[in-house]
């Protein structure tokens, strides 16, 4: 039996997920499970091309990578769970649903932060090149990527400390794949207005500050861009830009949807946003990348060339 907070009857939430039809488990099953082995690899690949190869060895790769293995974790946080209640129980013990919820704003945040990250990094690639290599020194590369990675686990910490101290004495019954605060704080029956008034300053703070710095600097590239006289030279400028512009749009058009609105307004509706940037971002990053990335690409070619030579008989 799960350990019962002490303010709290319930021991364990029970996780309806995205269909309660018995006749649609098998296939959701197999579905997420394909999405998850694809996010999995996809992104290892990434990771280890941009290791293997010496081309790769600068600051926006750095990130890359780093971005890479994140959403590797923040899938990891998500999809297993979803496959256990797709064939089994759907039940999840109520240190379990908190330690999940922990992870999903720390991971989703640093997410967001490493997509701020690259942003600046290509701010001044494009807009000061002549001191990129003293600006973006590998020092700084660390620390961003430490910033990126230390914040949003605080931030998290204050948000499931302010949920446990909530009261859960009547439905434990979680209309939503995952534990996420505000299907959570609608389950209380004590009062989440200081939740709610954390939620909307913290914690679009905390979301917002990131996709502002993003803007900020994609002003600035384009205000750059629109100086340089040749057509090719803008192509070039833009060409650099266009996969994480692609990334931005896909994570922060879902998340600001589900997360910028009032605790009253939230319905199952918001579930297909939630899997856009918990699941679907996580899988489409390494092909949105390598797609549009010759670098990229040359150095996924050489990762499967050495790969098959090594597996080829002598």
């Amino acid at each position: 039996m799960a350990r019962v907070n002490k303010t709290s009857s319930v021991s364990e939430f029970i996780l309806l997920g995205l269909s309660s039809r018995p006749e649609d488990q098998t296939s959701l099953f197999i579905l997420f499970l394909t999405i998850y082995l694809v996010t999995i690899i996809g992104n290892l690949l990434i990771i280890l091309a941009i290791h293997s190869d010496p081309q790769l060895q600068t600051p926006m790769y750095f990130f890359l990578s780093f971005l890479s293995f994140t959403d590797i974790c923040f899938t990891t946080t998500i999809v297993p769970r979803m496959l256990v209640n797709f064939l089994s129980e759907k039940t999840i013990s109520y240190a379990g649903c908190l330690t999940q919820m922990y992870f999903i704003y720390a991971l989703g945040n640093t997410d967001s932060c490493l997509l701020a990250v690259m942003a600046f990094d290509r701010y001044v690639a494009i807009c000061d090149p002549f001191h990129y290599v003293t600006t973006i020194n590998h020092h700084r590369c660390v620390l961003l990527v430490a910033f990126s990675f230390s914040l949003p686990h605080l931030h998290s910490l204050l948000h499931t400390l302010l949920l446990n101290r909530l009261i859960f004495c009547d439905s434990n019954v979680i209309h939503h794949f995952l534990c996420d605060l505000s299907p959570l704080m609608k389950l209380s029956c004590s009062p989440t207005f200081v939740n709610e008034i954390v939620i909307l300053s913290e914690g679009s703070v905390v979301l917002v500050t990131p996709f502002l710095c993003i803007i900020f600097s994609y002003l600035r590239i384009l205000i750059a861009v629109l100086k340089i006289p040749s057509a090719a030279g803008k192509r070039k400028a833009f060409s650099t830009c266009g996969s994480h512009l692609t990334v931005v749009a896909l994570f922060y058009g879902s998340i600001f949807y589900v997360y910028l609105q009032p605790l009253s307004t939230y319905t199952t509706r918001d579930h297909i946003a939630t899997l856009v940037y918990t699941v679907l971002s996580s899988m489409l990053n390494p092909f949105i990348y390598s797609l549009r990335n010759r670098d990229l690409k040359q150095g996924l070619k050489k990762l499967m060339g050495k790969r098959k030579s090594q597996a080829a008989p002598s």
